[in-house]
């Protein structure tokens, strides 16, 4: 596993755009982050959630990163329980908005409108589209990582491929799906204005 010296290094190649880098941080560090979300949220959803938004806030905002200001680690650290603490207020004030009757009021429909249920059939479908579009090895790399958590690591053990061509399958895979979807929302989005 990576010290904070490697954590550096990673954080400059992702300032830089590099997509393996941002990778091997998460393969190292997501289970620390993981765990205080944990701690602090109580949920495992909203833990999930929240440690994705870290490793998004990394990826966008790894030049910021000074390492005078403290390590690799307790930076991570910081992003995680800033938005975790963020999420346990906003679900406090979700709260504080259902009255005696447990009624919630001052909140929007949970009901999706046509509108919105229709876009959301149609991103679905482009989304779906697109991943059957990718070769095999790729889509099924990006499944298992995406939509079942599994680290690097844990993909290259599942399918019994080295560590190296399972990043290569993910990074190659994110790149064509990028393209994919990229095309399949512009021809969404001017068939809707037709």
């Amino acid at each position: 596993m990576p010290g904070e010296i490697a954590w550096g290094d990673l954080l400059s190649q992702i300032a830089g755009g590099n997509e393996n880098s941002l990778a091997i941080l998460y393969d190292s560090t997501h289970r620390t982050i993981y765990g205080l979300a944990l701690r602090v949220l109580a949920n495992s959803e909203d833990a999930e959630e929240v440690t994705l938004d870290v490793y998004n806030q990394v990826w966008r905002s790894a030049k910021t990163f000074e390492p005078g200001r403290g390590t690799v680690m307790a930076w991570l650290l910081t992003l995680a329980r800033t938005r975790a603490l963020d999420k346990l207020r906003a679900r406090a004030s979700r709260q504080k908005n259902v009255d005696r009757s447990g009624v919630p009021f001052d909140m929007p429909s949970a009901t999706a409108t046509p509108e919105e249920q229709s876009a959301s059939s149609q991103q679905r479908a482009i989304v779906k589209s697109a991943l059957q579009k990718l070769p095999v090895e790729q889509r099924q790399a990006l499944e298992l990582a995406f939509f079942h958590g599994l680290s690097h690591a844990e993909l290259a053990e599942r399918l019994g491929e080295p560590l190296g061509t399972v990043k290569t399958r993910i990074r190659l895979g994110m790149m064509k799906l990028k393209d994919h979807l990229v095309i399949g929302f512009n021809l969404g989005h001017q068939e809707a204005g037709t």
